[in-house]
């Protein structure tokens, strides 16, 4: 485990090693910790998390904006461990770093204002109470992170969780555990007062098991749609509260006055960033039929001069699970065979994209892809998009809406008004027009999806208030002229009462 106090808990015998994607060489080794470690942390906790949330919410939001002044001043020390785990550009990583500083420097200065208490009208029939209400911590929250973004994205549920006055155990993914072990390190030493706030705990998937089960107040999950029921299922026997974030497949739809420049560069960049492996970027592309080929022609160009692999100037690195790559290839394959068009790279190039030293997916552009195809109704993970033609913008919302999946989209539009009012009309969770995640940097913006992308939401005052309960007070002022929560009002009394309600239910 990895907190405060790490140095004086048993550490499991078992470990294992985690390799860089890019080079297979090891880059960290690392405990598994199993259901007795996993207890001991969120032990510790429960103990933390009672002093935490004692604190003035000044005094947090003070302890919240050192810690952040530590990552900031430790940004390369992150980076690098973020890019040697997931194999992507040291550029990318450092971005992951600077919207993770952003969003916890929302939450730590903004939890006072959205938590507090506050009043709220008793209306007529109780004009006799003051009442109000709060949030409350939970208490101690588990967060399950992802490989992908292993700090910004589980930190929407740590730092959130954190300014809300609970106390966190995070078991980040075993492709990328020095992430999380780094950053409850960072905690410990920005506030080392509150020891037990932040605990990381290692493991593959029966790690993430001991901790649904250990009897954490809430469970913050970010992954694959199967995993999350498994874990879910964990959660509902003890009616564990449960956040799911389970990726997307995520729509930009391109209207006839788009301004095509722009709608290409974002979609390779939302498609192909990252290894094309993020929930919330670009994998379907509906553009109205008459700016369909031009679009076309733009992607592929901007495509087709990334370079990706073990090279100096990539600008993504190799798949982080090589597994993964079998999904994409797989996709592509069931495409072509359905009668897609391959506009840039095929199935071959992703085969022959896998080695030793990796497996580094060069850029796929599809076109007119059947709509039942797992290209278009499966979460690829991976540098491919499907452009597809529409004959309206109706028709692209239509699509765009029949998948299961409901996390984010795109929509690019010259008139932002009538982009706006598309965005309008899509069940994705977060839209941006004229732009691709324009959301993901809105610390205000709350984030999460439906349907097969999960339930819930992190990040903003939506995430704020997830990892509270609400709490309702009245507090009666003056009695009553007529008591009707009393055996010994007269029924006479009760009867006037009720019809006065009645009358000025009818007239007003």
């Amino acid at each position: 485990m990895t907190g405060t106090d790490q140095d004086a808990a048993p550490r499991p015998a078992d470990t294992f090693t985690v390799r860089s994607p890019a080079t297979g060489d090891p880059v960290g080794e690392h405990p598994v910790h199993g259901p007795e470690e996993v207890a001991r942390a969120v032990e510790r906790a429960r103990t933390a998390a009672a002093g935490w949330a004692a604190l003035p919410a000044a005094h947090r939001r003070a302890h919240l904006l050192r810690w952040k002044h530590t990552l900031a001043s430790s940004v390369d020390t992150v980076a690098g461990t973020i890019a040697a785990e997931t194999g992507k550009p040291h550029g990318d990583a450092v971005l992951e770093v600077v919207l993770t500083l952003e969003h916890l420097n929302w939450a730590a200065r903004n939890a006072d204002r959205v938590l507090r208490r506050r009043r709220v009208r008793s209306g007529l029939l109780a004009a006799n109470q003051r009442s109000s209400v709060a949030h409350r911590p939970l208490g101690v929250i588990g967060v399950i992170g992802p490989w992908n973004y292993p700090l910004y994205t589980p930190m929407g549920s740590i730092g959130y969780a954190l300014a809300a006055g609970n106390a966190v155990v995070f078991k980040p993914s075993e492709h990328t555990p020095g992430t999380g072990v780094l950053l409850a390190e960072l905690l410990a030493s920005a506030v080392p007062e509150h020891a037990g706030l932040l605990t990381t705990v290692t493991g593959a998937a029966a790690t993430g098991e001991a901790l649904a089960r250990s009897g954490v107040d809430k469970v913050a999950f970010t992954g694959s749609p199967g995993t999350a029921r498994k874990v879910m299922a964990v959660c509902a026997r003890s009616l564990t509260p449960f956040l799911a974030e389970c990726g997307g497949k995520d729509a930009t739809i391109v209207t006839a006055d788009a301004d095509l420049d722009a709608a290409a560069d974002a979609v390779v960049w939302g498609a192909m960033s990252n290894a094309g492996q993020t929930c919330a970027g670009v994998e379907r592309v509906y553009a109205v039929r008459e700016v369909h080929a031009p679009l076309c022609r733009k992607v592929v160009e901007r495509a087709g001069a990334l370079r990706a692999g073990p090279v100096p100037d990539a600008v993504y690195g190799p798949m982080t699970m090589p597994a993964q790559t079998a999904v994409v290839r797989r996709h592509v394959e069931q495409a072509l065979a359905d009668g897609a068009r391959a506009l840039l790279g095929d199935a071959a190039s992703i085969s022959a994209s896998s080695s030793a030293s990796g497996s580094f997916v060069t850029p796929v552009v599809l076109a007119d892809v059947p709509e039942d195809s797992p290209a278009m109704t499966e979460e690829t993970f991976g540098p491919v998009v499907a452009i597809n033609a529409v004959e309206s913008a109706d028709e692209a919302v239509r699509r765009a809406n029949a998948s299961p999946y409901a996390l984010a989209a795109s929509v690019f539009c010259r008139d932002r008004r009538a982009g706006a009012a598309i965005a309008a009309r899509l069940r994705a969770g977060a839209v941006s027009v004229n732009s691709v995640l324009g959301f993901a940097g809105v610390p205000a913006l709350p984030f999460g999806g439906s349907g097969e992308s999960g339930f819930g939401r992190i990040h903003g005052a939506d995430g704020l208030r997830a990892f509270t309960a609400p709490q309702s007070v009245t507090v009666q002022r003056f009695a009553p002229p007529v008591n009707l929560t009393s055996f010994s009002t007269p029924a006479a009394a009760r009867e006037r009462a009720v019809a006065a309600a009645k009358w000025l239910h009818l007239h007003r």
